[in-house]
C-alpha cells in the first residue's frame, strides 16, 4: 500500500514486493521481483529533477515464501553447478551470495529462495552474471557499482550488505534503478567493542612487541614497561552502539570515561556513568582516545594536525571505526613528535595497506599496534551478521520493509512531483540548522512548523519530516535517512521531532507557504539565529519559482537561495560594509553568487547572508571576522 496524498498509511500497512512476469518469463515459469510503485531517489539533485522509477505491480501473484530447501549444497566456485540450476524452484527468487556467509544465514535463505554462493568474482564477472539474480549479498570486498546495477537489466531488486558500512555499494545508483539496499548494523556490536578493548589493553602493556621480542629469543622486561588503565581518562569519540559498549567495558577496567557525540542520549550516558563533553574538551582531557565515529564528510580526517595539537601530550589512540577519520600523515607526525605516544589501529585509509603509502608506514611504525580489520571477526559475530542480513533480504523478498533499509522509500509519483522543491528545502534547512549547533549536548528537540492553506488531512508531511531528519542526522552520522527509516533512526538517537501546522493562504494552490525548523535546548554558533526561545536555533524557508530559499534566520528576514556555501554574519548597519567584505573575498578569489541583508532598524544590527561558489579558507574567515563592525560570523556548507 503506497502513501496517497491526503491520507497517511496505517501503522501496519506494508508495501508489497511482487514478482511481475514478462511475457517471455511467463513461458519459462520464471519471475522477477519488482519494487512497489516508486523508488524515491534520496539524492537532492535527483529529487529536484523529480527522478522516479515506476514499476507496475500485478496483483495476481505475490511472492510465495515456502519452506523449500533448494540448492542446499551451495558451491563456492564462480559458476553454479548444472544440478543447482536444474533444482531451482521457478516460483522463488534467486539470490547470489558473493562473499563468505555463515551457514545459519545460508540455511535461512535457502528456505525462501534459490541460493548460489559464488565467491571471489571480479567486477566483470559479477556484471556478467548479475542479470540472473533478484538479490545480491556482499560483505566489504565486493564493489556493487553503478555498472553492476545497470548490468542487472532491472532484475536486481535487493542488495544486502553483511555488516554496517555500505561504502562499497553505490546508493545513488541503487535507488535510481529501483534496488533496495539493506544492511546488518547490530550483530557486530559486541565483537567490535571487544576488539577495541583488546587493542586498548594490548597497546597499554606493549603486548604485541613484547611477544615479537620473545619469539626472537629475547627477554626484555625493562624495554616493555607499560602504563596502567586504572584512573586514566578514556575519551570515546562516538557514543553509538559500539562506543557505548566500549565505555561500559572501560568503566569495568577502572577508567574514567568521557564521550563526545552530538546525538548521544544523556540518559544512556548517565546510566553507564559517562560524562558527555565537547569535542575540544574530550581531546584536552583524554589519556586514551577510542574512535567509534562513522566516516562522513564531517568526520573525514577529523583527526588531523590541528586536532592533535589540542590533545594532551602522550595521548594514546585506538581506532576500530573507519580509517578515513584519521589523517594518517598527521598521525605519523604526531607519533614522531611524541604528541601521540602510541596508536592501535584496526582500520586504515588503504586496505590492505600497500608499501609506500601512509597506511603502510603506520603499520610498520614501532609505536603502532596493527590488526587487519578484525573488529567483526569472531565466530559469533560472523554467524550473527549472516543471520541478520539473511533475515533482512528474506523480509524484503517477502514484501516487508525492514528498519535496516538504507534507501528507496516508496511514495507515489504525484507526491514527488508536487513536493520535490519542498523536499530539497526541508533537507537543507536541517543541514543548515545542525551546523549552527555549538557544544557537546547534541540535538534532542526539534519543532517543525508548516504554513499551509490545506487542511490537516490534505497534507501528508511524512516525506518532509523524513528529509528534515535526513538533514539533521546525516552530516554527523553514517546513517542514510529516507521515508522508510527516518522515524526509526531519529528514535534510536533520542531525536524528538514535533510538527505543527499554521493556516495561511498559499499562492496558486501551492501545498506550503513556508517551513520552519527550530532546534531547542542548544547553544548556537551564531547567536542571531536564536528565535523566540532562548537556547534555540530557528530557520525558515520558502520555495520561490521552484527554488528553495532561506527566508528567516532567527527573527531576521533574509532572502537566500539555498545552494553552494553560505556566509552568515551580524554587523552594525553602516555604509561601506559590503565593500569591505567584497574586497576581502575578491582578494581571496572567492566569487559571490548572491547577497541578502536583513535588519531590525536603520543604524542598528543587520544580518547578512552571502552565497559563495568556493569554500572559504580559515584565514579568509578570520579576516572577515576581524572587521570591527562584524559581531559574529559563521561559514556553512550545503
Amino acid at each position: 500500500m503506497a502513501m496517497v496524498m491526503g491520507k497517511s498509511m496505517t501503522a501496519n500497512a506494508k508495501h508489497t514486493l511482487q514478482f511481475a512476469p514478462s511475457s517471455t518469463q511467463k513461458s519459462q515459469g520464471k519471475h522477477r521481483l519488482l519494487a512497489s510503485s516508486v523508488a524515491f531517489q534520496t539524492s537532492s539533485s535527483l529529487i529536484a529533477k523529480g527522478t522516479t522509477t515506476i514499476c507496475t505491480l500485478p496483483k495476481s501473484r505475490s511472492l510465495a515464501v515456502k519452506a523449500v530447501v533448494t540448492n542446499s549444497s551451495a558451491t563456492v566456485s564462480k559458476t553454479p553447478t548444472e544440478e543447482a540450476v536444474k533444482t531451482r524452484n521457478p516460483d522463488l527468487a534467486t539470490v547470489l551470495v558473493a562473499e563468505k556467509l555463515g551457514e545459519g544465514g545460508l540455511d535461512l535463505l535457502r528456505k525462501v529462495s534459490n541460493v548460489d554462493a559464488l565467491y571471489n568474482l571480479t567486477n566483470d564477472e559479477l556484471c556478467e552474471k548479475i542479470s540472473n539474480y533478484d538479490a545480491l549479498i556482499v560483505r566489504s570486498a565486493t564493489k556493487v557499482t553503478r555498472k553492476v546495477f545497470q548490468a542487472s537489466n532491472g532484475r536486481l531488486k535487493v542488495v544486502g550488505r553483511a555488516g554496517v558500512g555500505i561504502d562499497n555499494v553505490d546508493l545513488d545508483a541503487a535507488t535510481e534503478l529501483g534496488c533496495l539496499v539493506v544492511n546488518a548494523p547490530t550483530a557486530n556490536t559486541v565483537a567490535a567493542a571487544e576488539h577495541g578493548i583488546a587493542l586498548l589493553t594490548a597497546m597499554a602493556r606493549n603486548a604485541a612487541p613484547a611477544d615479537a621480542s620473545m619469539k626472537s629469543g629475547k627477554w626484555e622486561r625493562s624495554k616493555y614497561v607499560g602504563v596502567s588503565l586504572v584512573d586514566k581518562t578514556l575519551a570515546v569519540m562516538g557514543f553509538g552502539k559500539v562506543g557505548s559498549e566500549v565505555a561500559r567495558k572501560a568503566k569495568g577496567l577502572g577508567m574514567h570515561v568521557i564521550s563526545h557525540d552530538p546525538y548521544a542520549s544523556a540518559d544512556r550516558a548517565r546510566a553507564i556513568g559517562v560524562e558527555l563533553v565537547s569535542f575540544d574538551e574530550a581531546l584536552a582531557r583524554a589519556d586514551f582516545i577510542s574512535l567509534h565515529m562513522p566516516l562522513t564528510p564531517t568526520t573525514d580526517k577529523i583527526f588531523n594536525d590541528d586536532t592533535f595539537k589540542k590533545c594532551k601530550k602522550g595521548v594514546r589512540l585506538v581506532n576500530v571505526a573507519r580509517g578515513g577519520v584519521i589523517d594518517e600523515e598527521a598521525l605519523l607526525r604526531a607519533i614522531d613528535s611524541g604528541v601521540v605516544a602510541q596508536a592501535a589501529l584496526d582500520v586504515f585509509t588503504t586496505e590492505p595497506p600497500k608499501e609506500g603509502d601512509s597506511s603502510w608506514a603506520l603499520v610498520q611504525h614501532k609505536n603502532v599496534t596493527a590488526t587487519p580489520h578484525l573488529g567483526a571477526s569472531t565466530v559469533e559475530a560472523q554467524e550473527g551478521v549472516a543471520v541478520e542480513i539473511a533475515e533482512a533480504v528474506a523480509g524484503a523478498l517477502a514484501g516487508e520493509l525492514a528498519a535496516t533499509a538504507v534507501n528507496a522509500p516508496m511514495v507515489p509519483a504525484e507526491v514527488i512531483t508536487e513536493l520535490a522543491p519542498y523536499v530539497t528545502l526541508a533537507e537543507k534547512l536541517g543541514r543548515l540548522a545542525v551546523q549552527l549547533v555549538s557544544g557537546g549536548a547534541g540535538v534532542k528537540q526539534v519543532k517543525v512548523v508548516y504554513r499551509s492553506a490545506r487542511d490537516d488531512g490534505d497534507l501528508d508531511t511524512r516525506l518532509l519530516r523524513a528529509m528534515i531528519t535526513k538533514g539533521l542526522i546525516e552530516p554527523v552520522s553514517s546513517a542514510f535517512i529516507n521515508l522508510v527509516n527516518a522515524d526509526y533512526v531519529a528514535k534510536q538517537r533520542g531525536l524528538k521531532i514535533s510538527e505543527e501546522r499554521e493556516a495561511s493562504v498559499s499562492a496558486a494552490g501551492a501545498p506550503l507557504e513556508s517551513v520552519s525548523v527550530t532546534i531547542a535546548d542548544v547553544d548556537s554558533k551564531f547567536a542571531s539565529a536564536t528565535g523566540d526561545l532562548t537556547r534555540s536555533i530557528t530557520l525558515e524557508g520558502k520555495v520561490k519559482d521552484g527554488v528553495p530559499h532561506l527566508s528567516k534566520v532567527g527573527n531576521f528576514n533574509v532572502d537566500v537561495s539555498l545552494e553552494g556555501s553560505i556566509i552568515f554574519y551580524r554587523q552594525v548597519d553602516q555604509p561601506g560594509m559590503i565593500g569591505k567584505v567584497g574586497s576581502i573575498l575578491g582578494e581571496e578569489n572567492v566569487n559571490i553568487a548572491f547577497m541578502s541583508v536583513g535588519r531590525t532598524l536603520r543604524g542598528l544590527d543587520a544580518i547578512v547572508a552571502i552565497g559563495t561558489d568556493e569554500d572559504l579558507s580559515k584565514a579568509t574567515i578570520q579576516k572577515l571576522a576581524d572587521i570591527p563592525a562584524i559581531g559574529e560570523l559563521v561559514f556553512l556548507k550545503l
